[in-house]
Order: C-alpha cells, then sequence, then structure tokens
C-alpha cells in the first residue's frame, strides 16, 4: 500500500520568497473545503474577504452576534 498522502513541491506547494510553504491552488482544492485562513491562493475566494493577517477565528466574531437594539436601557 503505498502513501499517498506526501506533498509535491511544485505541484501541491512552493516555497516563497521568505522561505515559507505556501499551499497552492491545487492543493488545496485536493483538500476539499476552504479553511476559511485566508491562503494566499485560496481556490475558494475566502482570501478576498478578509484580512489574511487576523486568524479565521477572529475575522467574523461579530457577525454572529444580533444586532442590538440601541438604547435597550432607557425603556424602562
Amino acid at each position: 500500500m503505498t502513501n499517498n498522502s506526501s506533498l509535491v513541491k511544485g505541484i501541491d506547494y512552493i516555497i516563497n520568497e521568505e522561505g515559507n510553504l505556501v499551499f497552492t491552488a491545487h492543493y488545496l482544492l485536493k483538500r476539499g473545503h476552504c479553511c476559511q485562513s485566508g491562503c494566499l491562493n485560496c481556490p475558494y475566494n475566502y482570501s478576498d474577504r478578509i484580512d489574511p493577517n487576523v486568524p479565521a477565528e477572529f475575522n467574523d466574531a461579530w457577525e454572529s452576534f444580533p444586532e442590538s437594539e440601541e438604547d435597550d436601557d432607557d425603556n424602562d
């Protein structure tokens, strides 16, 4: 049985000028889902909607809360 989990340089990832491993769109599609981390080569277009310097769990934090009514305390 062969191990199909190994990454292939130039197909699944590249090493950028800063020396970081960057996944390719090919690999991200092969993975099958968007991690919502703002990947540089995101084939799901998620990186266009967020700041990639902010962790994914913080990007939509306020969207999960319902909008509050203004001056709720003034209605006593």
